[in-house]
């Protein structure tokens, strides 16, 4: 990780120092547009044969049938088992206080206006299997879809090379209640989802996180007019750490997110150039004890760490960044976190390292990447569905608000308009 001292008054603006890995995405978007368009063309077909290419197996059929799932999942280690109903059952809790009955309002006398919150009928979920499972973005999905009342929750994941999906996977769908379970992975799975196949239905919104070519094939398929959960780059993770921090909790910290691929980032952010050194120095120990010290090793190339002046400094510096994960390990972390205006997810002190909201705190460990958590939110329940506004009037409430709405819509220019309502109040003479 490159240091950057930002305390002196003439030192250069970090903005520069900012930048996220940049991808050239133009030659992988042909690739991915191919192979999307081939996938709706020839369906299952195509499915099958970018199947065999990227992940070394096609099963003859995608579905699995429910007892297929529950003989998948029964052999997974039952302390496992219990975790993941832990972690089911701290993201319910916290995502049902989601559920809000919006009361109807009187605007004016005779008109009355409401909202409802309706569950988008189709959604579908993309887990990727490969390196990571991922089971536990299929809780993080899965749980607000059911909540909000979803009619079909259709998973596609990614088999092994024998067309098994992990077993994590599968009890974890069971337990969450998704409806269909597709043995599929890649662009060839968002596209299926997009488009429908002979097997996988269209839906109508597509979940989930993957790699670039999963990525884009998401951002594709929105240009096509299908919603998607939200823009998505690789994961990240900045840490404001101060002289009261552990700098092994740090540097822990810091790895968590750096595991997740070699163009993941992290930032480092403290008022305190000892603290600098030292959580450096327990990264470099840390990582040899790391089974994917290596993917670690390629992030920390796209990383840095800042020494600052102030905390004041360092909010202005992370609020510019807009870190998918925020940890502020430091003291008076509430008082501080008042500041932070631009952040996917927020965690206060020593004792709030950031795995706990990627499994089992109760919070949504989808978020806003990139810099998007500048104007987005990460999934919750209100992902899941559409709000629906609803008006009704009298005939005082029509009298009442009629001549506002004639003269507005003929200043306008628009007569019909005027006259939807024209019609109506002099009915009411």
């Amino acid at each position: 990780m490159e240091i950057i001292d930002l305390r002196e008054p003439g030192a250069a603006p970090a903005g520069g120092w900012l930048q996220r890995p940049v991808l050239d995405t133009r030659s992988l978007e042909e690739k991915v547009a191919a192979i999307m368009a081939e996938v709706r063309r020839d369906g299952d077909t195509a499915v099958r044969k970018f199947s065999l290419a990227f992940d070394k197996s096609a099963p003859e059929v995608l579905e699995l049938t429910a007892a297929e799932i529950a003989e998948g999942a029964r052999g997974l280690d039952e302390a496992l088992k219990t975790a993941i109903r832990k972690a089911a059952e701290n993201i319910t809790t916290f995502h049902e206080l989601q559920l809000r009955h919006e009361s109807s309002v009187e605007t004016m006398p005779g008109v009355r206006c409401w909202r409802k919150s309706i569950g988008i009928e189709k959604v579908g979920l993309y887990i990727p299997g490969g390196t990571a499972p991922l089971f536990s973005t299929l809780l993080m999905l899965a749980i607000p879809a059911k909540l909000a009342g979803c009619r079909e929750i259709v998973l596609c994941s990614p088999p092994d090379r024998e067309g098994r999906l992990h077993p994590a996977i599968l009890f974890a769908a069971s337990l969450v209640g998704v409806t269909r379970v597709f043995k599929v992975g890649g662009v060839q799975a968002i596209a299926a989802m997009a488009y429908g196949t002979e097997s996988i239905p269209a839906v109508y919104k597509i979940f989930g996180p993957g790699n670039q070519y999963v990525t884009c094939a998401k951002q594709l398929v929105q240009r096509d007019g299908l919603a998607i959960d939200m823009p998505a780059g690789p994961s990240e993770v900045a840490v404001f750490a101060d002289g009261t921090a552990y700098p092994g909790f740090v540097a822990a910290d810091l790895l968590s997110q750096a595991e997740h691929g070699a163009d993941s980032q992290v930032v480092l952010v403290s008022t305190d150039p000892v603290m600098v050194e030292n959580v450096l120095a327990m990264v470099e120990i840390q990582l040899n004890d790391l089974p994917r010290a290596d993917i670690a090793r390629h992030a920390l190339l796209n990383s840095r760490a800042f020494i600052v002046r102030d905390a004041a400094q360092a909010m202005e510096l992370l609020n510019e960044y807009a870190p998918e994960h925020l940890i502020l390990a430091c003291a008076d972390a509430e008082l501080l976190a008042e500041q932070v205006i631009n952040a996917g997810s927020v965690f206060l002190g020593h004792y709030s390292p950031e795995s706990v909201g990627d499994y089992a705190s109760g919070t949504n460990h989808v978020l806003p990447t990139n810099g998007y958590a500048r104007a987005y939110s990460g999934v919750s329940l209100d992902s899941f569905v559409k709000k629906i506004t609803f008006q009704q009037l009298t005939r005082e409430g029509l009298s009442g608000i009629g001549d506002t709405v004639r003269l507005m819509a003929e200043a306008e220019g628009l007569e019909a308009h005027a006259k939807a309502v024209i019609l109506r109040t002099e009915e009411l003479k």
